[in-house]
Formats: structure tokens, C-alpha cells, sequence
């Protein structure tokens, strides 16, 4: 069974910066797409961050430059750096894999994943 635990959420003041992990077990497809979504109060969820079994990302133009998605070289495990903290990151953030992923448009990333964690909580102070 896959089972996704994200980690490393917390509050943080702006300008700061915060790295999540996401725990996984359970996928049989080494390939499968991995990625982050958030969730800010209020407001719809949005994937943030995508990458491949080679590392090979693309982003969200509202992260594009402050968030770096990357991938640990000897499990399934993979990391959201975040940069440069503002207000408007506060959200709930969501890792998530396999599924399709059908490419970026209008800077938006069109990902269906097929298995979520359950969120970890990102609080940036003013």
C-alpha cells in the first residue's frame, strides 16, 4: 500500500526558508511523477512543484525561483526547499505521486496524482 508522510513544516518568519520532505513507501513504478500541491486559507489547491525519476522539474510561475523540488539518491523520498518566505506561502502543502501529469500551461501545472500525504502545515510570519 503507498503511504506518503510529509515533514518539516512549521512557523517560519518571511524571508526565511523551510525544506519538507515527504516519506514514501509502497510505490511499485520508480518512475512515477512526484510533486508538491498547497492549499493556502481560503483559496484553491495548487501544485507548486513536479518532477520526474531523473530530477527533471517545472514549477508554478507563483514559485517559479524561490521553490526547489529535488529527489534523495537512494530511496523514494523527495524534498520542497523553499526560499525567500512571504505571507502568501502560508498554506497547508501536500506531496503527492504517480498519476498523469500533463504538462504546464498558463503557468499552472496540470498533475493528477494518485496518492496524497495528508498535509503539513507552512506558517510564514510578517
Amino acid at each position: 500500500q503507498v503511504q506518503l508522510v510529509e515533514s518539516g513544516g512549521g512557523t517560519v518568519e518571511s524571508g526565511g526558508s523551510l525544506r519538507l520532505s515527504c516519506e514514501v513507501s509502497g510505490i511499485s513504478n520508480s518512475r512515477d511523477y512526484k510533486g508538491w500541491f498547497r492549499q493556502p486559507p481560503g483559496k484553491e489547491r495548487e501544485g507548486v512543484a513536479i518532477t520526474d525519476s531523473v530530477g527533471r522539474a517545472s514549477y508554478a510561475d507563483s514559485v517559479k525561483g524561490r521553490f526547489t523540488i529535488s529527489l534523495a539518491n537512494v530511496n523514494h523520498t523527495f524534498y520542497l526547499e523553499i526560499n525567500n518566505l512571504r505571507p502568501e506561502d502560508t498554506a497547508t502543502y501536500y506531496c503527492a505521486v504517480g498519476g498523469q501529469y500533463f504538462g504546464i500551461r498558463a503557468g499552472r501545472l496540470h498533475f493528477e496524482p494518485s496518492y496524497w500525504g495528508q498535509g503539513t502545515q507552512v506558517t510564514v510570519s510578517s
